[in-house]
């Protein structure tokens, strides 16, 4: 397995954090824009050949990251981004 970079693609209304490995999705989060200052985490999920690699902790934090430069706040109505991110205390910034 090489290197695993995050990528993102948005749109207006929604937009993707994926990781791929040789062409293939192997995680993924999406996320649709809930007016101009917020977005809801609506799907997160990883391949599960490649669970318990932290893929989607890598993704989460690229949301967070994505929303923290946008002035954004997050809610995270899928359960596994919902569970990282309220038991993560230095996510609570970006919380909605």
């Amino acid at each position: 397995m090489s290197q695993l970079e995050v990528k993102h693609r948005a749109t207006q209304a929604k937009g993707l954090f994926y990781i791929e490995d040789e062409g293939k999705t192997v995680a993924s989060l999406h996320y649709v824009f809930a007016g101009e200052s917020r977005i809801i985490i609506d799907h997160t999920e990883v391949d599960a050949t490649y669970g318990g690699k932290g893929l989607g902790a890598r993704l989460i934090e690229a949301v967070v990251n994505f929303a923290r430069e946008g002035t954004l706040k997050i809610m995270p109505l899928c359960p596994y981004a919902k569970k990282v991110m309220e038991r993560t205390a230095e996510y609570s910034d970006v919380l909605f």
